[in-house]
């Protein structure tokens, strides 16, 4: 099992929307590569952070489980859509998404704040310079050093 951690700010797509949603679709990733993250190495049964970014108080917010593998994001290919790219088509995807199921929240947000304040974290890429990610992978052990600061 792999472990990543999934940005989202709160107002467009939070934890409170995934516990009511259960199972959602993590569309509208234009990063080529976090686009390749998703399609290339997630697998089902992978868990993530949800954390909310662009807020008052970045955190991470709680956990999800990827529960269907890469494919081709539909909202690539709906001139409706905000993320709608006119490049993308359906018979040559220039965007993938997962489907993510809904597993928890934690028993608090852990901050951005207080994340950097532990060194066991050191190489957490959330945490390194300039990194805007939305699609990131996180090390098993700073996973579970994570989870103990609940």
């Amino acid at each position: 099992m792999a472990y990543w951690l999934l940005k989202s700010e709160p107002s467009t797509f939070g934890i409170d929307d995934l516990a009511a949603k259960q199972v959602d679709g993590w569309e509208g990733v234009r990063n080529y590569q976090a686009r390749n993250m998703m399609r290339d190495q997630m697998r089902r049964g992978d868990q993530a952070f949800l954390y909310h970014s662009n807020c008052a108080e970045p955190a991470i917010t709680g956990l999800m489980e990827i529960v269907r593998e890469g494919y081709p994001d539909p909202t690539a290919h709906d001139p409706e859509s905000k993320y709608y790219d006119p490049k993308s088509s359906p018979a040559q995807p220039r965007w993938f998404q997962v489907d993510v199921r809904y597993l928890r929240h934690l028993s608090r947000p852990i901050t951005l704040r207080e994340l950097r304040q532990h060194q066991a974290l050191d190489g957490l890429l959330l945490l390194r310079r300039g990194n805007r990610l939305s699609v990131t992978p996180v090390e098993p052990a700073h996973w579970d050093y994570i989870l103990t600061l609940e």
